[in-house]
Order: C-alpha cells, then structure tokens, then sequence
C-alpha cells in the first residue's frame, strides 16, 4: 500500500515538530491507515504485528484530542506488560514534548502505588496501565474514567493470553458507554472477537499483512553494547570482516549524517543517502555505490527502498528499527542472487526488549557475538597480509625482486631472514601508524592513520564538492596555515561530501595541527590521514 508522509495526516504544528525531531520520514502502514479513522472517533479492529508502528497509530491521534485544560483522564491505553507500559509512555511523551499541559502517567506493577497515587492525584489525562495495577487504582478510587473518552487495547491478544479478561472487562464497564473503543491485536481468537462484538460499534477493520519474512542465506547476529561504543564497534567490524560493499541504517536522517561524517574522519569511503538530499544527489551516491567507489553506505529506512545492488556482503543495524518489517527489508538487501550475507545489529540498553520482539516476528535466530577485541582485528590483519603475499609468490613477475634478495644473500644472512625483516618492516609502519593515531586522539580528534608511499602521507578532510571546495582551496589551507610549499603539495582528490590530499610524511603532524581549527569558505573542517586498505 502507498505510505503517506506525517504532512500529510492534518497534524498539529506541535506534533509535526516532534515527529521531525525524532527523525520520521513517513508514517508506516498501520499509522498511515489507523491514524484518519482514529481522528474521527470510530472504533477500529487493528490487526498488526508488534514492532509495525502501532504505538504513534493510537498515540498521536490521541494527543491531538487531549483538552489541555482539564486536568481528568481523558484516555487509557492498557497493555499486557509494565515494559510495554513503559515504552509507550515513552514514546507519547516524545510525540508530546512540544504540547503543553498534557501530562501522561504510567500504571503498572513493581512500582510503589503510593508514587502513582501522587501523579495521578497531580492531575493525567492520558493513563497507560497493566490491567491488574488499573483495577487496584480504580478500586482505590485514586483513578477515575467517568470522563474518558477513549481505550486502547494494545496487544489484546497478549492480555487475553495471560488472563485478563475479567480486569479488561471490568474497566471498560467503568467507563462511558459513549466512548471509542480500540483495540489492536497480532492474532484474533474467539476470545478476542467476542469482547469486539460486545464492546464496540461498528468498527473499522484495518489489517497489516505482513511480507515474507527472512531468507536463510542471512546469518544474523548482534553485539550487546552500549551507545557509545557504536562507532568504534563498527570501525572494528569493517576492519575486521573486510566487506567490499556494506550497508549501515540508522533510524533518523540526523543520526544518517553523524555516523557518515564519523567514518569519513576516520578515513573510510563512506557516505549518507535520506530523504532530505535531492533524487539527483542520491542517483550520484548510488552510482558510486554500485561502482564500488563508496565501500560503506549510510541510510534512513526510507531512502533505503530505491538501494538494489546485488553485492552487498554485510548490512549494520546501526539502530535497531522500531519496526520490525523494516528489519527484515534492511538484512534483505545482503545474502541476494543466491549468495550469503550477513547482518549484524548494535543493541543498546533496552534495545534488547525491542530485538526479541524482532526474533518473534520472523522467527529468526539472531545469534550473539563478542565485540571484536584489537588482537582480532590485528591477527585479520596480519593473515589478510601473508595471504596477499601468497597470491604475489604465485606470480611469475618476481624476477627482478628475486635477483635483489639474492643480493643480499650471504653466510651470515638467509632468504628467510630477509623475508622477516621485510615483515618487520610492514608491521613498523602499522606501528608507526598506531602512534600517529594516540597523538592525534590526544588532539581531541577522531581520526585514525592512513597508508603512505613515496614519502607521501594522504589526508581526509570533511569537505568536497557539495561544498563548492575546488582544488585551489586546499592547496591554499594548506599553505596558508601549514606554511607549506604549494610544489610540496601532493595529488588532491574531491569527492562530493569529502577530500583526499597528498602531503610530505615530514610535514603531517603540521598540517593537522595548523587546519584542525580552521573554517574553508565558512565550513569548519576535520582532517586527520585517511585510512586506505593496502592489504
């Protein structure tokens, strides 16, 4: 079914905004079908999965009828768990952040009633509660839904499941018999069609189907983590699983720019595609993409739909999507034309409730796996290394190469020692790199160290073609805070969002230091060696 974006629903200003802030293209399917009809006040049948969106389809439009001014509980929404309580007492405060004097309470077990009884003493209009912690306050008389207009079942099937039935029943009696009635459910039991017909009007059915689900040439696994590790996980990962074509999502077009500029600095071929870029702007990214000039592409669920490119080997949930049908699109785009692939997701904090609904809905093991540790990442290197070796010795271009070891064959040295200390010689630069890479994280920067040859070290700088940035732009930076010669100046290449400029190895150090602070026609720049796979 065609989508509509949230402009499109008749929101509030207020609304609107926050869904802005939260970094929302389009409403999903069930939103985009339940949130016209909830407007309107009729009772709605919502048959969904967990995970589809359901939380915004009853949250907003209720938000959007809330009367400020009264301080009486205006809707319920009740839900099987204290964590799905929680969750979306959460996401209706952030839906809404902008609207003021609409206060939202959560209800449930495991928390002192006596706390409850002083919010909802304060004044809530909108209560969201387990069954059981409901009954005790409506019992206590310390909550009142003579004026409630509205119910939410969210996940009735769940609550049927568990035993509710009564507690449900007893609540909706103790509301209006002039009230609109919701119920949303992944299943409908006999049970569950028996409180419909009893309970409700008329009601609107609205039905998700969902699509296939997974292939099982996806090995999925995830990393539990916390926030702030995500990018360092993923620098590690890249260096470690080495995939020639990688997808990395995120849930906002804002957190899509961040991560691309974080590995950029770190010197990697990234870059963004979302929604706020224009389709020429994308077409280019995804040309580069397909070639292969971008190696890591970033993107939003949305602008994700137009990405169909055979040979991608990983995809990175960088976020774990809220639903869990843009799950099974994101790992769909690796593991295609018969060929593996693999996924791997950064769960953080309670992103693991969100991750074993996502196991449930497709029915997927999503394996757990250890973060990658340094020594991993320099043991695949170091094999990744002596594998390019073997594939040289089976060449037959050696000659010259030979007859230069053979020179330096004598009594007191072998073959082999040279050998070793051509080794040596590649694991010092490595080193060497290493400490570049301590001093510039001393400086306050994010950048790691690059391959060099010919004496001349290549940098990265945040800034490229979008930005107007012509080749006598950085040649003049750089002279001009560097002090450096314009002759010493090495290949200079501009990219859309991004450069690359040569340097002398000696100068390095000067250069980062003189431009770390510096603005580029009134853009403020990062810079720092970019890291280039020479192995």
């Amino acid at each position: 079914m065609k989508t509509l974006k949230f402009s499109e629903l008749n929101l509030s200003n207020e609304i609107l905004k926050a869904v802005k802030d939260l970094g929302f293209e389009e409403a999903t399917p069930i939103q985009s079908l339940s949130m016209p009809k909830m407007m309107t006040g009729a009772d709605i049948i919502g048959q969904a999965q967990t995970g589809t969106g359901k939380t915004a389809a009853f949250g907003i439009p209720i938000l959007e009828k809330i009367n400020s001014k009264s301080r009486c509980v205006q809707s319920i929404i009740l839900c099987p768990t204290r964590e799905l309580a929680i969750q979306v007492a959460e996401e209706l405060k952030l839906f809404s952040k902008y609207k003021k004097g609409i206060d939202i309470v959560p209800i449930y077990g495991g928390q002192p009633i006596q706390r409850q009884m002083v919010a909802l003493s304060r004044g809530a209009q909108v209560v969201i509660g387990t069954p059981g912690r409901v009954i005790d306050h409506l019992e206590r008389k310390t909550l009142k839904l003579e004026a409630a207009s509205t119910i939410v079942l969210d996940e009735a099937d769940e609550m049927l499941d568990m035993g509710f039935r009564e507690d449900i029943e007893v609540i909706l009696k103790s509301m209006p018999k002039k009230r609109q009635t919701v119920f949303f459910s992944a299943t409908m039991p006999k049970e569950f069609l028996f409180l419909t017909k009893k309970y409700q009007q008329h009601p609107e059915i609205i039905k998700v189907v969902s699509e296939k689900l997974t292939v099982p040439s996806i090995e999925q696994y995830y990393f539990d983590i916390r926030e702030h590790q995500k990018l360092e996980v993923l620098s590690r990962c890249l260096d470690m699983y080495n995939p020639k074509l990688s997808l990395v999502f995120c849930n906002t077009k804002k957190r899509v720019d961040e991560a691309a500029a974080a590995l950029q600095v770190r010197g990697y071929c990234a870059d963004a595609i979302h929604g706020d870029m224009s389709q020429s702007q994308r077409d280019r990214v995804m040309a580069r993409f397909r070639s292969g000039s971008i190696e890591i592409l970033i993107a939003t669920d949305v602008a994700a739909r137009g990405i169909d490119v055979e040979n991608i080997d990983m995809v990175f949930n960088f976020d774990i999507p809220k639903d869990d049908e843009n799950y099974v699109h994101r790992i769909g785009r690796t593991g295609r034309a018969g060929k593996t692939g693999k996924a791997y997701n950064f769960v953080a904090g309670k992103d693991i409730y969100k991750l074993r609904d996502i196991q449930r809905y497709t029915k997927a093991t999503i394996r757990r796996k250890n973060i990658p540790s340094l020594i991993d990442v320099e043991n695949t290197k170091t094999t990744i290394m002596l594998d390019k070796i073997k594939e040289i010795l089976k060449g037959k271009d050696l000659e010259k190469y030979a007859r230069m070891t053979e020179s330096l064959i004598s009594d007191d040295v072998t073959s082999l020692d040279i050998a070793a200390a051509l080794l040596k010689m590649m694991f010092a630069v490595e080193k060497k790199e290493q400490k570049f890479d301590i001093f510039v994280k001393k400086n306050n920067s994010h950048f790691e160290t690059g391959a060099k040859g010919n004496g001349m070290a290549r940098l990265f700088i945040n800034i490229g073609k979008k930005d107007n940035i012509k080749v006598g732009d950085l040649v003049s930076a750089i002279t001009g805070e560097a002090g450096l010669g314009g002759n010493l100046v090495g290949n200079i290449k501009i990219l859309d969002t991004f450069s690359f400029v040569e340097v002398p190895q000696e100068h390095t150090d000067n250069v980062v230091s003189a431009l770390r602070s510096s603005d580029i026609k009134g853009k403020k720049i990062f810079i720092g060696p970019a890291r280039k796979k020479t192995y």
